[in-house]
């Protein structure tokens, strides 16, 4: 088993889409945490301003 190729091809059932994740981009790296925070964040926040500023 130690002889396989790294870039062995990939099987059928997996249609390739391993092989489209493994590629690196150029381009931004953004923690996942950050893409979740801040939506949420701002969603809160304009609830806050609409509970304590509206008359």
């Amino acid at each position: 088993m130690g002889n396989k190729k790294k870039g062995a091809p990939l099987p059928a059932s997996s249609g390739g889409l391993m092989r489209f994740f493994e590629d690196e981009t150029k381009g931004f790296k953004v923690d996942p945490k950050i893409v979740i925070s801040v939506p949420i964040s701002l969603i809160v926040i304009s609830w806050a301003i609409e509970i304590f500023l509206s008359p």
